[in-house]
């Protein structure tokens, strides 16, 4: 059986800490907790479960942080988790059965990593991980913020899934002030970064840096092309706030000359059709999002909703809207399969109900 050592970083983390530990518990054969600060009860929560608890400066630099947590490991195999991730009964059970029929040939085991999830509980966006790898002894992480370890050697997939449940709103501005930190400093971001960067001035409603940045990114080439695609999402979600509507209608659009068109895209453009009263041609986005096949490996950012659920909701709406009842109703239903407890769909019932015959 292969040997795993749990490599975790953490700060101030005393509320989830435990529980995170207690879920690993019995899966892994080391685990080693590297502080980068905490001022709370991190450390000894951490005394309870690790072998191994050692202290980094914090430098900025989560690479940094990972790769001196991967250098303390002993054993075969090095996993990580954040202190607000936890591995569910049902992972759990997968995970020893993963951990049982390993060949020693891999190197790399990319899992599911759930981050968003409905009221009932399923997740709503979900992506690939590259989640245990092997203990080469050298340092793997890159990327000062949204770290990754490039994949090499042989690589497999897992349905194992790690669930992250957040805690508090923590710093909102970390990833930004570190990213903006490194500019002042004059390095220059490779495409993943200037990508993310992106995505964090959108977030904090910096609408036209946002949109220059993305399209330097997508102008330099060199990312990947999951993040090429999303960077035009993210150009329409930027012209959107600035009122600019044709262009995002644009930047939706452009998407299709990286690759075929992924269901959240199509979902994108049948929201802007409907949004607009435009009936009809939002029904051909959101029928096209049903026929699009779900790629979880492909490394992009997977919203299932987009893959089932929500094109079926919307459907109804448009050919309600259209006056066709009966194709409207049926819609209804399907979105049904998916969500059965869904409060658009339960309303919808009582809708079509009284307003049959």
């Amino acid at each position: 059986m292969a040997t795993i050592s749990l490599c975790m970083i953490v700060k101030n983390e005393e509320a989830v800490l435990g529980r995170c530990l207690d879920s690993a518990a019995g899966l892994v054969d080391e685990i080693v907790v590297v502080d980068t600060g905490s001022t709370d009860a991190t450390r000894e929560i951490a005394t309870r479960y690790a072998d191994r608890v050692c202290e980094f400066a914090w430098i900025d630099d989560f690479a940094a942080a990972r790769n001196f947590a991967f250098a303390q490991a002993s054993m075969e195999y090095c996993m990580w988790l954040d202190a607000d991730d936890v591995l569910l009964m049902q992972d759990r059970e997968k995970f020893l059965d993963l951990k049982r029929s390993l060949p020693a040939s891999v190197d790399v085991v990319m899992m599911k990593y759930h981050t968003a999830f409905d009221r009932a509980g399923n997740p709503t966006f979900s992506y690939y991980r590259e989640r245990i790898i092997r203990n080469t002894g050298r340092p793997m992480w890159v990327g000062a913020v949204h770290e990754v370890i490039p994949p090499f050697g042989q690589v497999v997939w897992s349905d194992v899934a790690v669930t992250h449940k957040k805690e508090g709103a923590g710093d909102p501005d970390r990833n930004l002030r570190i990213f903006e930190a490194r500019r002042a400093a004059g390095l220059h971001p490779e495409p993943r970064e200037r990508f993310y960067y992106a995505r964090e001035l959108y977030y904090h409603g910096r609408y036209e840096e946002a949109e220059r940045e993305l399209r330097t990114f997508m102008d330099e080439g060199g990312g990947w092309v999951e993040n090429e695609i999303e960077a035009c999402r993210f150009l329409a979600y930027c012209a959107y706030q600035m009122g600019k509507q044709d262009e995002a209608l644009q930047a939706l659009l452009e998407s299709f000359r990286f690759d075929d068109p992924r269901a959240e895209t199509c979902c994108d453009l049948g929201k802007h059709f409907l949004d607009r009263g435009e009936y009809r041609r939002a029904a051909f986005w959101y029928e096209l999002a049903l026929t699009r096949e779900r790629e979880d490996r492909s490394g992009a950012f997977v919203q299932p909703d987009c893959y089932g659920y929500l094109p079926c909701i919307q459907l109804c709406v448009c050919y309600d809207c259209l006056g066709r009842r009966e194709l409207a109703e049926a819609y209804n239903l399907r979105a049904g399969q998916y969500k059965p407890e869904d409060p658009a769909y339960q309303h919808n019932l009582i809708y079509f109900a009284e307003h049959s015959g």
